[in-house]
């Protein structure tokens, strides 16, 4: 007896798990070809809203949101939302945007280099201004890229000035594992530098070879709090190799967000959808996506924007806001 099944259910999963493959692939390590995905659910009814899911984690995800482009967006990490809605950095004005929540993600920005350049923190490459070789992700609207513009003007140098000294950016490859080309150029000394997100998969074996990571000063963390950004610490306890704690920025959570004026009913709906469909939603750990969490404060989901009304008011009926 053939299995009845909803024709609309087919055709959106389908489209679903074909997009997930282009995307991420079968081989994780692998450069992908593609890296976002927007999904149209059309009106069907004379007069009804076509809705637009966009799965960037791009700055051009958050200005689609903005123009009414897009309805849902994504970004990594928590705290680029953050600037964006004080208008800071890349962001010319403040940007009206709301939180549904955010994905778990425990991270951090690594400024990693090799010894032989005897810096000692991020603000040594303004004072001793070397000849540095820094290797970056190849994405060249990654969050990270503004990120680290930020970071660097907060410590006193640029991209420009890196290149005036005779360093300069490499943009290329994906994340620097300890199986990549990138990772093996930084140990053979071919680049001096690493800077890249992803701590927990690669910092721990580059100390283990003898690469430093350096901090941001604290003056440096206080120019970038006042742009939105969050601060982080890389612990010793989860680093056992660092010298001592290393303050650098947050780069964890993955913010789920509207624009602020989204209809409460739209809102609704995509947060019931976030919690029926957590078991088949895949994130950085095993098990169902934990939809309970996703709205509390903690170091893997730090809320640094205001939930959407609708949102909150559905976390709070759902038990998972206290």
């Amino acid at each position: 007896m053939p299995i009845l099944t909803n024709p609309n259910v087919t055709r959106s999963r389908l489209v679903l798990e074909v997009a997930s493959e282009m995307i991420g692939g079968s081989d994780p390590e692998a450069q992908p070809d593609y890296y976002q995905a927007k999904a149209v659910l059309r009106a069907t009814k004379p007069g009804g809203k076509t809705v637009t899911l966009f799965g960037s984690s791009t700055a051009e995800g958050i200005e689609a949101v903005v123009r009414g482009e897009t309805d849902l967006g994504i970004i990594n990490p928590a705290c680029v939302l953050s600037v964006a809605l004080r208008g800071k950095g890349q962001f010319k004005t403040p940007l009206p945007l709301r939180a549904i929540g955010v994905i778990p993600s425990w991270d951090q920005f690594v400024f990693a280099v090799r010894p032989e350049t005897q810096l000692e923190t991020f603000e040594d490459i303004a004072r001793k201004r070397p000849r540095l070789r820094v290797s970056m992700r190849g994405t060249p609207d990654h969050t990270l890229h503004a990120m680290f513009d930020d970071a660097a003007a907060a410590a006193g140098f640029s991209r420009q000035d890196l290149e005036a000294w005779g360093g300069g950016i490499r943009m290329e490859g994906a994340l620097p594992f300890p199986n990549t080309p990138k990772f093996a150029a930084l140990l053979r000394g071919e680049i001096d530098a690493i800077f890249d997100e992803a701590a927990p998969y690669w910092v721990n074996e580059a100390l283990a070879a003898g690469i430093k990571v350096l901090p941001l000063a604290e003056a440096t963390m206080k120019t970038l709090e006042a742009m939105g950004y969050n601060r982080a610490i890389m612990p010793k306890q989860d680093f056992p190799k660092l010298p001592r704690d290393v303050l650098t920025l947050d780069f964890s959570g993955w913010t789920i967000f509207v624009h602020e004026k989204a209809d409460d009913a739209l809102v609704q709906k995509i947060c019931a959808g976030l919690d029926a469909r957590k078991a088949r939603i895949p994130w950085e750990e095993a098990g169902p996506l934990p939809v309970e969490r996703m709205a509390r404060d903690a170091r893997d989901t730090p809320q640094l924007v205001p939930l959407h009304p609708a949102a909150e008011r559905f976390w709070r009926e759902r038990g998972y806001l206290g």
